[in-house]
């Protein structure tokens, strides 16, 4: 598969400050591919998404959508990316018809079959002024606008707010159908389970710097079951935090915590019987687990 965005050590530091915003991040986006890129506020995701799109210059470290330097291509790369911002302004006094045909022509691209096929799926309101919209109809606005020449690449910015359930739905097969014609997904989001569900990879972003990549469909992890157990004091919360031989700590508060088993799951029941127990539940692990896993200071 070909790698329709490379980035490496892409770094970017702001005026006035003396701590990197993004820190020298390095990843791929192959052909196909939807890359889940999740993170707090702060962490660096905008930023990343900005420089991608040439609208702020790096500090050092370089970046190619399909093998176009992101700086020194940034006219042409453009042609090929489809873009949604995740504080979307469209023109509030044209209609969305107007929008989609001064784009169209734009894109010199005659996209005429599958704009009025995208309209159709989301139940957009094209005849409308945008500044009359509601916030989701306005999102549909902006995801069809993004998605109506088939680019190869996508970069989506929280591309679900504002949506319903069914829209959401909808939105997950669009991609699906894009991602299944070769296009590299780029998703930005707080929606954990999204992610979960929709990309085949993430990575986890914290103060600037790549700290996590995971293969979501291939991680035996994701699915496997997962104890949430309540104990009678935290005292023995304290003690199953820095003594467990058969548990992974996800996570703790108070006198809860919950913890996947490292074997088989007999031995960690067997170890879980020498703490005063007051309840103890069964879920799967989730992507959110792992977020707050790798976030476990709050930042």
């Amino acid at each position: 598969m070909s790698e329709n965005i490379h980035i490496q050590k892409l770094t970017k530091t702001y005026s006035g400050s003396n701590t990197p915003a993004l820190d020298q991040l390095t990843l791929k986006v192959e052909s196909g591919e939807v890359y889940g890129f999740l993170g707090s506020n702060g962490a660096g995701k905008t930023t990343t998404i900005r420089l991608l799109l040439n609208f702020i210059q790096p500090t050092a470290g370089t970046a190619t959508i399909l093998d176009k330097d992101i700086v020194k291509d940034s006219v042409a790369v453009r042609r090929h990316i489809g873009y949604l911002s995740g504080e979307i302004a469209l023109w509030p006094n044209v209609t969305g018809d107007e929008l989609f045909a001064y784009l169209g022509k734009l894109q010199q691209k005659d996209n005429r079959a599958y704009l009025a096929e995208l309209i159709e799926r989301f139940t957009a309101e094209p005849k409308k002024r945008i500044g009359e919209l509601s916030k989701g109809n306005r999102q549909k606005i902006g995801i069809i606008q993004a998605l109506m020449h088939q680019p190869e690449v996508l970069i989506l910015d929280e591309p679900t707010s504002g949506l319903d359930p069914l829209m959401q739905e909808v939105f997950y097969q669009t991609i699906r159908e894009a991602s299944a014609r070769g296009a590299a997904v780029f998703v930005s989001s707080h929606n954990l389970a999204e992610a979960q569900r929709m990309c085949t990879r993430v990575g986890i972003i914290k103060h600037g710097r790549l700290i996590r990549e995971q293969i979501i469909r291939d991680d035996l992890n994701l699915g496997a079951p997962m104890f949430r157990i309540v104990c009678k004091d935290e005292s023995s919360i304290q003690r199953l935090r820095t003594k467990p031989s058969s548990l992974k700590i996800i996570s703790a508060e108070g006198n809860s915590v919950v913890a996947q088993p490292l074997h088989s799951i007999a031995a960690a029941l067997k170890e879980l019987s020498n703490y005063d127990i007051v309840s103890l539940t069964t879920e799967q692990l989730n992507l959110e687990d792992e977020f707050l896993e790798y976030y476990g200071d709050g930042a």
